[in-house]
């Protein structure tokens, strides 16, 4: 077989996997559109759950969601982008760099559920918060860590060394040349990779499932040290746990939707503010 052929049927086998996976995708999002868009309206968004939790809405979820999601990115964005900073800008080259950055990389793979144990074991227990807000966006914060780091450090290496070398060689400092030079280039990847890890933890369920989801609040949390609803959570109890599943089956499909576009719009978010830094550095 020539290689125009082999060619040909390569790109041909990419477009098929490709098609196949928007097919689910879009499959997916369309049994949640056409199942969950029916029960969504002002109440739902706006109430608390009522009649456990076969009337009413996911209010609380939704704060519980937005609150967790602020603490986890309080700090998971800090320490992930200094740490990228400073293992890319500052550690020597040798063992000691390449072992904490295979750390690094295995910590990304960790499955949450022994984040959430440690979460446990670390936050819960021996700081003694319990339950609470900051337990789990602690946990999940940590859990976000590596991805933070991760995304970046790559944004990092994408700017040129003549940027830096350039600069030093002017008299600048090293922290000048970063600030100056360097992060104003690297900022719109950091950033995106930081939103798109906080994506992922607004939706995870293991992980304050130990360390401070609620099965029901009526309320909202008066202080970070309270126990929440959280959207995950609160899904996760509907299309399993409940009493009564075929009665609260619509609604679940409602609160999954309601997360699916709280995600998205954490996505769109940093779609917005990489589009916006990478117009700003341009326009200078």
């Amino acid at each position: 077989m020539s290689r125009k052929y082999k060619q040909f049927f390569g790109f041909m086998a990419l477009r098929l996997a490709g098609l196949i996976v928007l097919f689910v995708l879009f499959y997916i999002i369309y049994d949640i559109v056409s199942k969950g868009l029916s029960s969504i309206n002002w109440e739902f968004i706006s109430q608390p759950p009522r009649r456990g939790m076969t009337e009413g809405g996911i209010y609380p979820a939704i704060v519980g969601t937005f609150y967790v999601t602020v603490i986890t990115a309080l700090v998971s964005v800090p320490l992930g982008m200094f740490g990228a900073i400073y293992l890319n800008e500052y550690a020597k080259k040798g063992r000691l760099s390449r072992l904490i950055r295979m750390a690094i990389r295995n910590l990304a793979g960790v499955p949450s559920i022994v984040f959430g144990l440690f979460g446990v074991a670390l936050f819960v227990q021996w700081f003694n918060f319990g339950p609470s807000l900051i337990s789990a966006g602690f946990t999940l914060g940590l859990m976000t860590l590596p991805v933070t780091i991760t995304a970046s450090e790559e944004a990092l290496k994408t700017v040129p060394d003549a940027y830096r070398k350039g600069s030093l060689a002017l008299g600048a400092t090293r922290w000048e040349t970063i600030k100056t030079n360097v992060l104003p280039l690297a900022i719109p990847g950091m950033m995106t990779g930081s939103i798109l890890g906080l994506a992922r933890a607004a939706g995870e369920t293991a992980p304050i499932l130990f360390t401070g989801a609620a099965f029901f609040i009526p309320h909202l949390p008066d202080s970070p040290f309270s126990q929440f609803m959280a959207l995950p959570y609160h899904l996760y109890i509907l299309a399993t746990q409940h009493h009564n599943i075929s009665v609260v089956r619509p609604i679940a499909y409602a609160t999954a939707l309601v997360l699916i576009v709280l995600v998205l719009l954490i996505n769109l978010t940093a779609i917005i503010l990489r589009i916006k830094y990478r117009k700003k550095f341009e326009n200078k």
